[in-house]
């Protein structure tokens, strides 16, 4: 995922008793509605989101009575590393450089991911940009969306705040995922160490620039059509 090995394990009771339902409640919705279906899954950081997306997908190919499922994220519009470090911002009233804090709404180019949603719904075939981590820039026309439900994940995509706030009205349904502080900053810890830091490095980070961003998340996101919990176990619950 974005550039990094992931291991990741669902239950079997998961993909029975809520994946394979969530798949055939968006398969009836996107037949009803005759046309391309856009889910949203908003979720902080750490919390899985991305992984669980390319799972959806996976299923959604394995079984033939679903609507093909394309999974796609809004890391690919991240601001390019040139950009974050030559501006600056403002946080807890010092002036940093965008790059201290990479990761937050301000470091996305928000117009642009906006602009290129509204092309998924309009166009038959949209060129969607990626994110890898180990470059730490976006990939540009890394897939092209072509399926008949998108699921595209993001931290911000409910977020309830100016310039945000507007952009869940694009979406036929959206979901939303909740989890505990301490576990996400677990999550996150390990992933900036795979990422090439140390880890005293992507504790520092994490604990700076992530966490501030899981609150947001966590406490400024509007409800969505479902909602979802991470549990202790690393299973999705309604």
């Amino acid at each position: 995922m974005n550039g990094i090995d992931v291991n990741a394990r669902y239950s079997e009771d998961s993909v029975k008793e809520l994946f394979l339902p969530l798949l055939e409640r968006l398969t009836r919705m996107q037949r009803e509605k005759k046309g391309r279906l856009l889910v949203f899954l908003a979720a902080p950081p750490g919390a899985g989101k991305s992984t669980l997306c390319s799972f959806l997908q996976k299923l959604s190919e394995e079984h033939e009575e679903f609507a093909d499922v394309q999974a796609i994220g809004m890391d690919g519009f991240h601001r390019r590393q040139e950009y974050l470090t030559s501006h600056t911002t403002i946080r807890d009233g010092k002036e940093i450089l965008m790059v201290e804090i990479k990761g937050a709404p301000v470091t996305f180019d928000l117009e642009l991911l906006r602009n290129r949603i509204t092309d998924v719904l309009e166009k038959t075939q949209v060129g969607w940009p990626g994110y890898d981590r180990h470059l730490h820039n976006p990939v540009e026309d890394a897939v092209t969306v072509n399926k008949d439900i998108v699921l595209l994940e993001g931290n911000y995509l409910l977020l309830d705040e100016d310039g945000w706030r507007d952009l869940s009205r694009l979406a036929d349904y959206t979901i939303f995922i909740k989890a505990d502080e301490d576990k996400l900053r677990t999550r996150l810890i390990d992933r900036k160490e795979k990422s090439g830091n140390s880890l005293e490095v992507a504790t520092r980070f994490v604990d700076y620039s992530d966490m501030a961003n899981v609150k947001l998340c966590l406490e400024k996101s509007k409800k969505a059509d479902l909602t979802l919990v991470l549990e202790d176990d690393d299973q999705y619950h309604v």
